[in-house]
């Protein structure tokens, strides 16, 4: 077994990310996975399109902020590959999460330009004013959430992890 080298980002970020470079093919490493989903054993879901994997946790262990990992995996060479991974929520949570931002977007803009209106037209701005305040702080309030509801699934991100390391190990 070799050792593997793991290069990761920053911890700030809501969705983490990783890469491993290995001394495997990727088709390869596509079969080791696709025999461990198909174990009935498996502790992990797990689901493959193309050259991705996609592994969640089983449905009796899922909540809300259940972490989902990406892999794709890269064939750099025909004896080697990198994987590529990304932790994330379901695509229905991180759905809700950026429509809702985009919403708060949206309203800032327009209640800004409404303000400057206002302010130009020398008329009553507190309403306008109060929204550009405060949609910000909505949006500083949703980034915690975010960042409370990865702190939630941090020991399902690192179940996750643990599955991919024993599966590319073996």
């Amino acid at each position: 077994m070799s050792l593997l080298v793991e290069k990761r980002n920053s911890d700030f970020f809501l969705r983490p990310r990783f890469s491993i470079d290995l001394e495997v093919n990727s088709k390869v490493l596509l079969d080791k996975f696709s025999k461990e989903f198909k174990a009935e054993n498996c502790e992990c879901l797990g689901k493959i399109v193309d050259d991705h994997i996609f592994i969640s946790v089983p449905k009796k262990e899922e909540h809300f902020w259940s972490p989902q990992l990406h892999l794709e995996i890269i064939t750099d060479s025909d004896k080697t590959s990198k994987i590529k991974g990304l932790f994330g929520p379901k695509p229905q949570v991180w759905t809700l999460f950026m429509f809702i931002h985009f919403v708060i977007g949206t309203a800032f803009i327009g209640f800004a330009i409404l303000l400057y209106t206002k302010i130009s037209l020398d008329e009553d701005f507190v309403y306008p004013l109060a929204f550009v305040i405060f949609l910000p702080i909505i949006w500083v309030v949703l980034y915690l959430f975010g960042s409370l509801g990865k702190d939630k699934g941090k020991l399902q991100m690192k179940a996750l992890h643990d599955f991919m390391l024993k599966v590319i190990s073996n």
